[in-house]
């Protein structure tokens, strides 16, 4: 590149900064990952103007604060003086390209999922096996939209819950699911990325005492397909009940649909001893909740301080459904 202090700015120069696939630019991130208006190249052997240069240089700074990425210091020439080099721009193309699945903040969490998260009933067997199934599918309005979700900053919130009391069971689910679980995310991609000043890497459980059997830290939505893989699985810690658990899977169900299953699975019993059913309860609504067995699924979409909404409404849809008793 013929990019030098004391130059001449080319178009071929300017035009390797917003979209040079061989290297990092601005519309790779600025446009692929996060949806915002693409920045336009200059025609070759055209003056490339202040108001170019101002764009790209004010989109950088826009995608460095997004991120919470720290620029060198610039100032966007005015139309109607002469344009001067502006250093360091491969430095900086380099950072924000390097931190694009970064964000310094998230926008308000979606609560207001659709269908039933909580298992109101006693259900599970006395003595033989069973299994609660909680199903979320979040769709998002099309891929596009699904992509700038999850590039801008997007990411998912898996929680588990139950107070019910009333069975010999209870006691340890309600141990189980609210002191060793914990609250698992699942973000973007496996890289590494610090989103509202935590960090993630594809998915994340935050809390309980237990030791997770599996946690998917290598998998994000940009490493799903269209057979489930497991992000999550914990062991009861029980003294007895060492082989209940509870797992959750990711599915790209399709380029705009996530499906998120998680199972609650009790062990079959000696003949012997105490049953092993559990009481319902109440209802769990959007995040306050209630008694039941639950699972509910809600979502942090990205800023819209830095950025504009690129991914439109995003819906989650529950069920639960168990054996009865």
């Amino acid at each position: 590149m013929t990019y030098t202090i004391g130059g001449l700015i080319q178009a071929a120069d300017y035009n390797g900064f917003v979209a040079n696939t061989a290297s990092a630019n601005v519309n790779a991130v600025w446009n692929s990952t996060y949806g915002q208006p693409a920045l336009t190249t200059a025609n070759v052997g055209a003056t490339v103007t202040a108001t170019q240069w101002a764009s790209l240089n004010n989109t950088l700074t826009s995608m460095g604060n997004h991120q919470a990425t720290t620029l060198t210091s610039r100032t966007s020439p005015v139309a109607g003086n002469t344009i001067a080099i502006l250093a360091n721009v491969n430095t900086d193309l380099t950072s924000v390209n390097s931190n694009k699945y970064y964000a310094y903040a998230s926008g308000s969490q979606y609560t207001a999922w659709t269908g039933t998260a909580s298992i109101t009933s006693a259900t599970g067997h006395t003595n033989t096996a069973w299994t609660l199934t909680f199903t979320d599918t979040v769709t998002f309005a099309n891929a596009t939209a699904a992509t700038n979700f999850w590039g801008a900053g997007g990411y998912m919130k898996i929680q588990f819950s139950k107070s019910s009391t009333g069975t010999d069971a209870d006691a340890d689910w309600n141990n189980f699911i609210n002191n060793v679980c914990g609250t698992v995310y699942f973000t973007s991609d496996a890289s590494s990325k610090v989103i509202a000043n935590v960090t993630y890497l594809g998915t994340k459980v935050v809390g309980g005492s237990g030791t997770p059997t599996t946690l998917a830290t290598g998998t994000g939505w940009n490493q799903l397909t269209a057979s489930p893989t497991t992000i999550y699985k914990q062991f009861d810690t029980g003294y007895t009940y060492t082989n209940d658990y509870v797992q959750v899977t990711a599915t790209a169900t399709s380029s705009s649909v996530l499906t998120l299953v998680t199972t609650w699975f009790s062990a079959a019993r000696a003949t012997s001893g105490s049953s092993r059913y559990i009481s319902g309860g109440t209802a769990t609504t959007g995040i306050t909740f209630g008694t039941a067995p639950t699972t509910v699924v809600t979502y942090f979409p990205p800023e819209v301080v830095y950025l504009a909404n690129t991914w439109g409404t995003t819906s989650v849809a529950s069920t639960a459904s168990g054996p009865g008793y």
